[in-house]
């Protein structure tokens, strides 16, 4: 079974998405945060859901 990789803001599905980022919470840096590059343009907020960090500050 293939593992989706979807955005944490829209959840849309990335498949080499020009423009997404992945990184590590800022915070508890334990959980990866996935961005599209549309809600990245619009400083969509996330959540992270190990730690419940919100984003973009």
């Amino acid at each position: 079974m293939e593992n989706k990789i979807v955005c944490t803001s829209c959840k849309a599905q990335l498949t080499n998405n020009k423009g997404s980022t992945k990184f590590k919470c800022p915070k508890c840096g334990q959980h990866e945060i996935v961005r599209c590059e549309s809600c990245r343009k619009l400083a969509t907020r996330y959540t992270c859901p190990k730690c419940e960090f919100s984003g973009p500050n």
